[in-house]
């Protein structure tokens, strides 16, 4: 079950949540992060850290942001990966 990063993201970008994730699952876009579903391990670290609470289980993500399940699945594919400073 991977974690879905939400709207609440839009504009934010603090990269809290990347220094924490053990496997580098973030990718950077130009208004918000993402995580990659394929690399994401389910460890509910990013959750904690996230200052805007955008970052959701994906069973877990509220109903009028469920479309950022599927634009996280793409933009993962097209977003560089950050990585922990």
């Amino acid at each position: 079950m991977p974690h879905i990063v939400t709207e609440p993201c839009i504009g934010c970008k603090h990269k809290l949540c990347v220094t924490v994730c053990p496997c580098d699952c973030f990718r950077e876009g130009a208004e918000m992060l993402f995580i990659d579903p394929d690399s994401c391990i389910d460890c509910c670290l990013c959750t904690a850290e996230c200052p805007v609470n955008a970052i959701f289980a994906d069973d877990d993500v509220p109903k009028q942001w469920r479309d950022y399940i599927e634009l996280n699945a793409e933009m993962a594919a097209s977003c560089p990966p950050i990585y922990p400073a």
